[in-house]
């Protein structure tokens, strides 16, 4: 069986991060910045960044139907930070004329863990991880306030979840592919695979 092709939303973000630890994890890779590039994907991921930015520019580049209707029609999606934001189905505290792509049951309050300057690591034990805790990077890093009955919460973190899935969906409010460890990049492989 041939590696998943995964592309990356390269709108703001990592972009350059997660298409490495993909990588990492086995996968073919591929940047997606036009429909006609999401077409030819089988899982995307949403990178870290700013998730106003990438929902304006993911207008302004004719991708956020094009995104929702892949999303509902079964592709696996993986939303890191600024990616979780936008596979919620609801923000807590949204900009003005913030839109989420949504998929998943939740409802998430942007910058929960504070300012850029209060970020910081922590080990988060993560459900369908193996191995031990991942090292999670949260900058100005959202966090789940409720979920509805079909999401999962994979990982908590003070109390509040950091990492949910949902069917073909997963999301964390930290960064993996900032740290080297792939495992996060290869539980998302394995969902393309399956999908397929």
């Amino acid at each position: 069986m041939t590696s998943p092709l995964i592309g990356v939303l390269a709108l703001q973000g990592d972009v350059r991060e997660h298409l490495a630890a993909l990588t990492g994890a086995g996968a073919r890779v591929t940047a997606v910045r036009r429909p006609e590039e999401l077409a030819e994907v089988e899982g995307l991921v949403i990178p870290g960044g700013e998730s106003t930015t990438i929902s304006k520019l993911a207008h302004a580049f004719g991708l956020l139907e094009p995104l929702r209707a892949r999303v509902r029609s079964g592709m696996p999606a993986y939303g890191s930070c600024a990616g979780m934001i936008m596979l919620a189905d609801k923000i807590l505290d949204p900009r003005s004329g913030q839109e989420t792509v949504g998929g998943i049951d939740m409802i998430v309050r942007r910058n929960a863990f504070g300012r850029q300057n209060e970020s910081f690591e922590a080990a988060v034990a993560m459900a369908g991880v193996p191995g031990g805790p991942v090292d999670g990077v949260f900058i100005r890093a959202p966090w789940v306030e409720s979920t509805g009955a079909l999401a999962e919460t994979l990982a908590v973190h003070r109390g509040h979840p950091v990492a949910v899935r949902q069917d073909h969906l997963l999301a964390t409010a930290f960064h993996p592919e900032l740290t080297g460890d792939h495992r996060v990049h290869a539980l998302f492989a394995d969902m393309v695979r399956t999908a397929r």
